[in-house]
């Protein structure tokens, strides 16, 4: 531990959506007749009457350890996955996403003091410096999966670029929240060097990636989803620009269920939080909606169609629901939850659905997390919260994951104190992007 106080093959989440839209995950409720059953032996007992202010502290304190111990000190890149329970974990592989929210994490770190700043400060600085100067890239993109102690490409993975764009958030959360040259030097090296027109590959919208072995990939983020931060980026940027006009170019249909009505991409409830973690969209809208009251939404329906699963699934209720692409059970890493229904949904419980989703709907939210933490307890380890477990089974997840630990402990904060909103927003090119679409 820091200082800080899988023999199946994992699919990415744009894999697991892909298959979702072929049919290979066939949308199947499977019923279950036995009664909820709570975890018994807990690791961590729950500290009694915390204010939710505290709860919410402690959260984001346990798992920002994950972004501190699960990164390498060399490189700082932070491992895809690491064991809930703290113990040695002999795997070495990172994901650039995890690392870019890994350096807003430790941002929030520094802003609580969990570490002392100037350990923080080094850790960012020699973070930075790796992927600068070492770490694989092309066209300033970078491979989804790499060793950890290395930067070296794994699992034939692509140059990603939803997830060479949250490592830009996050880098740039961090220009704009240490004050030390060095740091903000490099990241500002890092931000101009991504060369955003290649990645269109002469479309209007983006490739979601480009492999050596087969060149750019053929699916493109061309329907809403977290794709908002990737776009704006790229319309932001002072060296590679995108036309402003792409910011039209991806679809927004719109979906109806039990009264609520909101964009959505047929994709699980991440889609909806990953780009608010960094880009305010409080009280402001475009052309085609204010995002952030959409995302409220899209909160309320996914409670609303968990609970109408209640007669499938008896764990769901007012105080436990939320499903978003996570571990599972019986099928590996999956896209599922709904509306409208996606993947096997099998009374499984994921604790970042309602993480992720805390400032937009946070009485809700926050009445799931302190279920959860307080009824079932062995879903509580050393990172916080498991990545998922199924109350109906007895099932705890062994592993947790960097994104969503990650969009747990962002989304906490902003709901908290608008942190990394306001950290993020103070970069000149996030409003200038905002304004140049249309935003008002």
């Amino acid at each position: 531990m820091g200082d800080w106080a899988v023999p199946r093959k994992k699919l990415t989440r744009r894999e697991a959506l892909r298959l979702l839209g072929k049919g290979a995950l066939a949308s199947t409720l499977l019923g279950a007749s036995c009664a909820r059953r709570k975890s018994v032996n807990a690791a961590v007992p729950a500290p009694p009457a915390l204010s939710d202010d505290q709860f919410l502290d402690q959260m984001e304190q346990a798992a920002s350890l994950f972004f501190w111990d699960r990164a390498s000190a060399a490189t700082g890149q932070v491992m895809d996955r690491a064991y809930a329970r703290g113990t040695t974990d002999t795997r070495t592989i990172s994901s650039i996403a995890a690392t870019g929210f890994g350096l807003a994490v430790l941002c929030i770190g520094a802003k609580r003091a969990y570490l002392p700043s100037a350990q923080i400060e080094a850790r960012v600085r020699t973070t930075l410096n790796f992927i600068w100067s070492e770490l694989p890239q092309q066209e300033g993109f970078f491979y989804h999966f790499v060793d950890m102690h290395t930067g070296r490409r794994l699992q034939r993975s692509e140059l990603s670029s939803i997830d060479t764009a949250i490592l830009m958030c996050g880098v740039l959360t961090c220009r704009q929240f240490f004050k030390n040259p060095e740091i903000r030097r490099l990241a500002t090296q890092i931000y101009e060097r991504v060369n955003w027109p290649w990645m269109l590959n002469g479309s209007t919208t983006f490739s979601q990636g480009w492999t050596p072995e087969s060149g750019f990939i053929r699916y493109r983020y061309d329907t809403y989803c977290e794709l908002m931060m990737l776009y704006l980026l790229a319309i932001g940027s002072p060296t590679f620009p995108v036309p402003a006009s792409c910011w039209d170019a991806f679809a927004r249909p719109t979906i109806s269920f039990d009264g609520y009505n909101y964009i959505t991409g047929n994709a699980p409830l991440f889609t909806h939080q990953f780009s608010h973690a960094w880009y305010d969209f409080h009280n402001k809208r475009d052309a085609y909606a204010n995002y952030f009251e959409n995302s409220v939404t899209a909160t309320q329906a996914h409670k609303e169609f968990c609970l109408s699963l209640a007669g499938e699934f008896v764990d769901y209720d007012d105080n436990l629901w939320g499903v978003t692409a996570s571990d599972s059970q019986n099928y590996g890493y999956v896209a599922w939850g709904g509306p409208p229904p996606m993947g096997p949904v099998d009374g499984s419980i994921v604790p970042c659905a309602a993480a992720g989703s805390l400032p937009f709907a946070s009485a809700e939210c926050i009445a799931v997390l302190r279920n959860i933490r307080e009824a079932y307890p062995d879903a509580w380890q050393v990172y916080s919260f498991v990545d998922a477990f199924n109350p109906m089974t007895g099932w705890y997840d062994r592993d947790v994951l960097g994104i969503d630990l990650g969009i747990a402990t962002l989304m906490a904060e902003n709901y908290r104190t608008g942190f990394v909103w306001k950290t993020f927003m103070s970069n000149p090119e996030a409003p200038a992007a905002m304004a140049a679409v249309g935003f008002k």
